[in-house]
């Protein structure tokens, strides 16, 4: 991964040179298999109402990808055939789960590379980091194929680029009412009803959207 930033600015982050997985749970002050939820203060329009589920985060960096932003007119069948993975032909006989899955704006950094997060019955030896509850990542051509024959996982979506943050930055920005947090789910990462996520996230923390103000503090 070559990620470039964030929020506002430009800048260089650690996110790819692979802040250590593994599962940490946010009272250690990491946030590596939780969803991040965007406050009303985040002004930019990237990330406004974001819900991004959050792969690494350590001491030299966090990356994300966003789950509830479409990437507009593109289709996961379409996808294959640009990539030469299947002919337009065959597109009809796609599997179902490859028919139905997701496409969406991971983040800003690195859109024109693929991120599939899925269930963890899938794994490429070498490709594939495993990230907690059941959820892991893989950004390699492979998993495309498998996923297009029928034998790839059972719960996918496809990110175009992924959000990354340099050491720190998250956490300040965090302390500046930035986001919120909350526990993953399956539902809230691959469900269909992208529209739902953001209020959906909130909800398990407590929140309805409209109690949220750019004063509000943070869970």
């Amino acid at each position: 991964m070559r990620p470039e930033g964030k929020t506002g600015k430009t800048r260089k982050t650690a996110a790819g040179r692979n802040p250590a997985p593994g599962p940490h749970a946010a009272d250690d002050g990491y946030l590596d298999g939780q969803m991040l939820i965007a406050m009303p203060v985040m002004n930019d329009p990237r990330f406004e109402r974001s819900v991004i589920y959050m792969c690494a985060h350590s001491s030299e960096g966090a990356m994300g990808i966003i789950v509830n932003r479409p990437a507009g007119s593109i289709d996961f069948p379409g996808l294959l055939v640009q990539l030469d993975i299947i002919e337009k032909s065959d597109q009809i006989q796609l599997p179902e789960n490859a028919e139905m899955m997701k496409v969406m704006k991971g983040g800003p950094v690195d859109t024109g590379r693929g991120f599939v997060l899925h269930s963890s019955d899938f794994y490429i030896q070498d490709a594939t980091l495993n990230i907690d509850d059941g959820i892991s990542l893989t950004a390699t051509v492979d998993i495309l194929k498998a996923i297009a024959k029928g034998s790839g996982p059972k719960h996918a979506i496809l990110a175009l680029g992924y959000a990354g943050w340099a050491p720190g930055q998250l956490e300040n920005e965090i302390q500046h009412n930035g986001w919120l947090h909350c526990d993953a789910d399956p539902e809230l990462i691959f469900g269909a009803d992208v529209d739902e996520k953001y209020a959906r996230a909130l909800r398990k923390i407590g929140i309805e959207a409209g109690m949220l103000s750019n004063d509000a503090g943070h869970a």
